[in-house]
């Protein structure tokens, strides 16, 4: 097959980008919006940029209905905080039921049954189920696009970091203890640590 992007659907090359960048992490975003309601939501386009200064990125796409943007990026604009909540395998299904389209407003993480734990660094509160979260200020963000199908990146800036005691291994967190869950195509989902294996990196060219 050979596929020019200018001549599809956003929904088709969004299928195509699905199905070839995988597994991908889920990023589980919280913020608050100037009123301080809680949002919470997954997000798969998500990954790390560098280590210092230490910051993570992730890309929240325009809504499919009309191209507005999701409470979370109106949300990291106007207070420039969020939280990082990382989704391992016991509370994926709570994760799930965050993703649906809730009016504006609506705390999610009440309707999933998930607890909130305040933060150290930022306003907005961690997700207690979460084994690892990383505190965000907004470092930068940027817009590509404004209609459906468009999408913004979002890099923060780690502030504050959490881990549960029982992960944090001499300077390493344990992946086997904190069993992450991450995203396939369509409604899949994986558990990258069910089958793994080790592969030494070559310190010299073949």
């Amino acid at each position: 097959m050979e596929i020019n992007p200018g001549s599809l659907e956003w929904k088709d090359a969004y299928k195509l980008m699905v199905g070839s960048i995988l597994p991908r992490p889920i990023a589980f975003v919280t913020t608050v919006d100037e009123s301080g309601n809680v949002n919470a939501a997954p997000f798969s386009f998500f990954t790390a940029v560098c280590a210092d200064p230490m910051l993570i990125c992730f890309s929240p796409m325009r809504k499919g209905t009309d191209g507005s943007k999701k409470d979370t990026l109106a949300n990291i604009e106007l207070t420039k905080e969020f939280v990082i909540n990382i989704v391992s395998e016991d509370f994926t299904e709570k994760m799930n039921i965050c993703a649906a389209d809730y009016p504006a407003g609506t705390d999610e993480m009440k309707a999933a049954g998930l607890e909130k734990e305040k933060s150290a660094a930022v306003k907005p509160p961690r997700v207690k189920e979460s084994k690892v979260h990383l505190e965000c200020s907004l470092y930068q963000v940027l817009h590509f696009g404004e209609h459906a199908g468009s999408g913004s990146l979002v890099i923060g800036k780690v502030e504050h970091v959490h881990i549960a005691e029982e992960l944090y291994e001499n300077g390493r967190i344990n992946s086997e203890k904190l069993k992450p869950v991450g995203r396939m195509a369509g409604h899949i989902y994986t558990r990258p640590m069910s089958d793994v294996f080790e592969l030494i990196r070559k310190t010299e060219p073949r």
